[in-house]
């Protein structure tokens, strides 16, 4: 009895000592630059997000914030990376809806659980996708491309910024409702879709707003419908999907941060707050908003609710449609 009296003391000793360190640690943290990792190549939506949240999260915690783009995989290497680094506050992902709840679903040997090895911050931003098409193409309302679709099956080409991407599904959950088929033209990334968009090599797209703001706004491309459950403030003279008679395909692009599993709470709720408040700064709200993205910060619980639910969404839509990442 005597000896299990020690080592409980023991442990006792060593728990009270780890609780203390963390609290020590929650305290000074950040003492060192804090690494923001995107899994994404610089120059993308994801990667602006994270490089105008940066310099706030800098300024609110007197310390440097860098941006370490981590591209390959769908982007599940960079959130492996992630994953793998130390739950301390010095690592964080700022990630698009593609390594969370997309590619575990469309990629074999995900080197991590989307759901469970990460701990969540906030979701930062999300849009609507749009359904575009060139200025000199025909079609001038949803009804005329259900009518083309209706009428001339696998025909119409609707451009993607590759297998699996957010407007990938968006235009395969919109034949799924729609009862029609099309033609899906993936590229390797956004740009290339959106220069091919914009020469009328491809029919068709549903971009993120906020990727083709400024071509809906020269003319270049015309919007028909937006994929929210309302109008996006940006457009509000373009219908949602709904409005336009197409239920159902309510499609929404979002960016959000989380950290590897374990974070201590102290850091949790300081990281949060700070990240809260940056997305409220005026400045930081008019940037954002002036493109399409609309500001969430939500909860961390909000997120971990929010992320099962997109999960169990695309999970369902990928493997009805029998969709692959080849």
């Amino acid at each position: 009895m005597k000896k299990w009296m020690l080592v409980l003391s023991a442990l006792s000793a060593l728990f009270a000592g780890l609780a203390l360190s963390a609290a020590a640690q929650a305290e000074t943290w950040p003492s060192r630059p804090v690494t923001l990792v995107v899994p994404f190549p610089p120059g993308g939506s994801t990667d602006t997000i994270a490089r105008t949240l940066g310099p706030a999260l800098a300024k609110s915690f007197g310390q440097t914030f860098v941006v370490d783009n981590k591209a390959g995989a769908t982007g599940t290497i960079g959130a492996a990376a992630v994953k793998r680094a130390p739950a301390d506050g010095y690592t964080f992902l700022v990630t698009s809806l593609g390594p969370l709840v997309i590619a575990p679903h469309l990629l074999k040997g995900v080197p991590y659980d989307a759901t469970r090895d990460f701990d969540h911050l906030t979701v930062a931003v999300q849009a609507p996708n749009v359904l575009v098409v060139p200025a000199a193409s025909p079609h001038q309302s949803v009804a005329d491309v259900l009518a083309q679709a209706r009428a001339q099956p696998d025909k119409m080409t609707f451009a993607s910024s590759g297998n699996g991407s957010s407007d990938h599904l968006t235009a395969e959950l919109f034949w799924l409702e729609s009862g029609t088929t099309g033609v899906h033209v993936p590229y390797k990334g956004g740009g290339p879709a959106i220069s091919d968009l914009l020469g009328a090599q491809v029919d068709a797209s549903f971009q993120n707003v906020n990727a083709v703001m400024q071509h809906i706004r020269s003319g270049k491309l015309r919007a028909l419908a937006v994929t929210g459950a309302k109008r996006s403030p940006v457009l509000p003279e373009v219908p949602t999907m709904a409005e336009a008679g197409v239920k159902n395909v309510d499609v929404y692009s979002w960016q959000a941060v989380a950290a590897p599993r374990g974070l201590p709470a102290e850091i949790r709720t300081r990281m949060h707050a700070a990240l809260i408040a940056a997305l409220n700064d005026p400045q930081i709200r008019q940037q954002f908003t002036a493109v399409g993205l609309e500001i969430v910060g939500n909860t961390p619980e909000q997120f971990t609710a929010f992320q099962l639910q997109e999960h169990a969404r695309w999970k369902k839509l990928i493997e009805t449609r029998r969709i692959t990442a080849d």
